[in-house]
């Protein structure tokens, strides 16, 4: 045991001596909080809307009226002809046009919505809240209850999502660069052949990283309640236990490529290749799974971040239990065994 304590004392100041590393550890999950929580936001706010009409009936008026008191909206101006609102649309001095029949009062239809698209993606949603605020103003008030999310924040989208993300690639990522950094120097062999058995020295040089990427999840978890105002729904028990069976999987895929990679320059191409893009594209962290082609579905199935971000969403801001992720928990537990097994037996056969 003293011998297990002296190598995980001994890598915990290498992390601790290399400023670089702690700067990365530390810094850029506080970074990415701030920036998916503020900066990189799919929410709908100030909109520059023009609005089309020959005649402001009414009705009209009222939907106008609606519109500019919404913060969704910014009635910029007001024009006769759909023409002239695409020419102002096409010179970038507005998003949205809203164009009124003559007869929109006494039908209550007859809308045409001229809109920017080249982000087709926030182009639906201006469509959508634009319909949404019309059909209130039209019709009267219609009680829309938005479960889970009332102010429809993407933070409560993005938080689950960075956790996955940070998690992976500090623990697989950092684990598999330090494993192949004692290679490069020849120190490696030293440590495997000191009377303390291999296996032991992999854990203890993957602990330190272990207390890290908890310190980590604390820190998000505090600053996604504290910050950003993203509420933790469900027993953070659970969010911590799900956590930490990701943590380990993410350990398990750094000692798999520190088996591959020869060098640390390989180890940070495959760390990029092989975590970095699927975890971005193709873990439902931006893009919905659901959209994707039939194949790039097939991908994602076998993409661990999935699971984590996707039962971390149901524990976090549904407040569900344990069972109604139990899908989730079973597939990254099923995962960290395989690449477990697979990492130590391939480590086992280069020692021989």
């Amino acid at each position: 045991m003293k011998q297990f304590l002296s190598f995980i004392i001994k890598e915990a100041r290498h992390i601790v001596r290399d400023k670089r590393t702690m700067l990365i550890l530390f810094v850029m999950p506080v970074v990415l909080m701030l920036l998916f929580g503020f900066a990189i936001t799919t929410d709908v706010k100030n909109v520059r809307t023009i609005v089309v009409t020959s005649q402001m009936d009414h009705l009209t008026q009222q939907v106008v009226e609606r519109l500019s008191t919404s913060e969704y909206f910014i009635i910029t101006k007001s024009v006769s002809t759909p023409q002239e609102a695409e020419r102002l649309i096409r010179h970038q001095k507005a998003d949205l046009a809203i164009v009124f029949a003559a007869d929109f009062a006494s039908k209550r239809s007859g809308l045409q919505f001229i809109v920017d698209g080249a982000d087709p993606n926030m182009a639906q949603q201006w469509i959508n809240y634009a319909t949404g605020v019309i059909t209130q103003a039209s019709v009267g008030t219609v009680n829309t209850k938005m479960l889970y999310n009332p102010q429809m924040k993407s933070a409560y989208n993005f938080v689950p999502a960075i956790m996955g993300m940070l998690l992976m690639l500090i623990c697989a990522m950092m684990t598999s660069i330090s494993i192949v950094r004692e290679k490069e120097k020849g120190t490696m062999e030293v440590l495997l052949v000191s009377p303390a058995r291999p296996l032991m020295v992999i854990i203890a040089k993957a602990v330190p990283y272990l207390v890290l990427a908890f310190l980590i999840l604390i820190t998000i978890l505090l600053m996604a309640r504290y910050v950003l105002d993203v509420p933790l729904a469900g027993a953070i028990g659970w969010i911590i236990f799900v956590s930490i069976i990701y943590i380990l999987l993410a350990l398990s895929l750094g000692l798999l490529i520190s088996n591959i990679a020869k060098t640390q320059l390989v180890a940070l191409l495959l760390s990029a290749m092989v975590l970095l893009m699927p975890v971005v594209m193709l873990s439902g962290m931006l893009f919905p799974i659901e959209s994707m082609p039939t194949i790039l579905q097939w991908v994602a199935a076998i993409i661990p971040p999935r699971y984590f971000i996707s039962a971390m969403r149901k524990l976090m801001i549904m407040g569900v239990g344990i069972r109604e992720v139990a899908q989730e928990v079973i597939i990254l537990i099923a995962m960290t065994a395989f690449f477990l097994t697979v990492a130590l037996a391939k480590f086992n056969k280069r020692l021989e």
